[in-house]
């Protein structure tokens, strides 16, 4: 590896150590490789826009302003409460209303964090209230968090399929088995932990309840019906879809469930800028970065360096979900995407894995990585809701956590839990 490979490697790490905001220190490296590559300055900040200039990106603010709205409009209480009518009377019934939820709000937002706060602000009072330990109720709704990034639409699918310029429709379909299982793990969890505890049954919904929660929730129901039916029918494109279900949101928050005001818009939107300027800003310097890296072919050397460990492809997977399992508990899924990507194709065509095999499983690690303590994102997310430490939350996520990390090996070793959708509706 060249001189500068080896400064922006050990720079990586050195500034991650200290704490640098990850897409300051990317920008840092790409400023510090560029001047000792001696190559003409101007290179990056046209990098930083090419970045950011892709128009499949136009669907992350679209995704992230619908799910912001749909929050705030109602639809994910009233998804909650459709589930409890349905789940709500097993052992474990509530806490598997809540996967229920999450799972369905996943298939909205395409956001860990949003999926968490979606569910979390409803459920975890609930759930402690009736039998559950508060940890445990947050940890729940902690584990949710990447089914929105797992089930379609999914805004690292989207990152993922503009980077290695894959379908993002097949990508979206290659997610949702894998969620689907996860979702079923999560239930056993809920019905093992209602066991042990004596988590007494809530009353069985009655045909009439049943109704009125499927007719108050019917429009909340519709809305991935809405999305992903207009995307897989042909009738728009995922960035299309995105501006669509903003739409369908407002109209229904605002002039059917009439839960959205008018004064809540602007800080609605306020709040979607500045978390979709946050992940922007992110790509386009990790572009500049990345730009670097393969100028320097860093990310053949990695490959390279990688095949000489082992040639099996048992081992090189076991090895390649590790790493990503480590990068994604310490690292912003965004930039660790743009920074690996290189690397990660390269790996994959080596030991001929599918394209779509390997979109799904490095955003499936990434989102394990949203609830991986110590720093998982979607950790915070559930503690600030809940009132509770960090560490209460976490020592409750691991049961959680082993039920992902058998999806991620799913997804890694049985090829059919990605690809039989793609091949069959792609």
């Amino acid at each position: 590896m060249s001189d500068i490979g080896m400064v922006m490697m050990v720079g990586l790490a050195v500034l991650l150590a200290l704490g640098v905001p990850i897409a300051f220190t990317i920008g840092i490296l790409a400023a510090v490789g560029i001047w000792m590559a001696d190559v003409n300055p101007m290179i990056l900040p046209q990098q930083f826009i090419a970045g950011s200039n892709v128009n499949s990106l136009l669907a992350i603010p679209g995704f992230i302003l619908a799910g912001e709205i749909m929050s705030a409009g109602g639809l994910s209480r009233r998804l909650v409460r459709v589930a409890e009518t349905f789940f709500g009377h097993l052992t474990g019934g509530l806490s598997m209303s809540t996967v229920a939820a999450g799972t369905f709000f996943g298939a909205i937002s395409g956001s860990a964090p949003a999926t968490t706060a979606a569910v979390g602000s409803i459920m975890i009072d609930e759930l402690a209230e009736r039998g559950y330990k508060k940890g445990y109720a947050a940890a729940l709704a902690t584990a949710v968090g990447p089914l929105g990034q797992m089930i379609p639409p999914s805004i690292p699918m989207v990152i993922w399929g503009v980077l290695a310029e894959e379908s993002i429709a097949k990508l979206f379909l290659a997610g949702i088995l894998p969620g689907l299982i996860a979702a079923a793990g999560f239930c056993v969890v809920s019905v093992l932990y209602a066991r042990h505890y004596g988590v007494k049954k809530e009353a069985r919904a009655t045909g009439r309840e049943i109704l009125a929660a499927l007719r108050n929730g019917i429009w909340a129901l519709l809305a991935p019906v809405v999305i992903l039916g207009g995307i897989y029918s042909g009738m728009f494109t995922p960035t299309e879809a995105a501006m669509v279900g903003t739409l369908y949101s407002a109209i229904v928050g605002l002039f059917l469930y009439r839960d959205l005001k008018w004064q809540q818009i602007p800080a609605i939107l306020i709040r979607s800028m500045r978390t979709t300027g946050v992940i922007m800003f992110i790509i386009a310097v990790a572009y500049g970065f990345a730009w670097v890296m393969a100028s320097e072919q860093i990310p053949a050397h990695l490959t390279e360096a990688l095949l000489k460990v082992t040639d099996n492809p048992i081992l090189l997977l076991l090895i390649l979900n590790i790493m990503l399992l480590l990068l994604g508990a310490v690292m912003d899924n965004v930039s660790a995407m743009v920074i690996l990507s290189g690397v990660l194709i390269g790996v994959g065509q080596q030991i001929g894995l599918d394209p779509i095999q390997l979109g799904a499983m490095v955003v499936i690690n990434f989102a394990v990585g949203m609830v991986t303590p110590p720093v998982g994102y979607s950790i915070f997310v559930a503690s600030s809701i809940s009132g509770l430490k960090v560490e209460t939350v976490a020592r409750h996520i691991w049961p959680f956590l082993l039920v992902l990390i058998a999806v991620v090996a799913l997804v890694a070793y049985v090829p059919a839990i990605t690809l039989w959708l793609p091949e069959h509706f792609g």
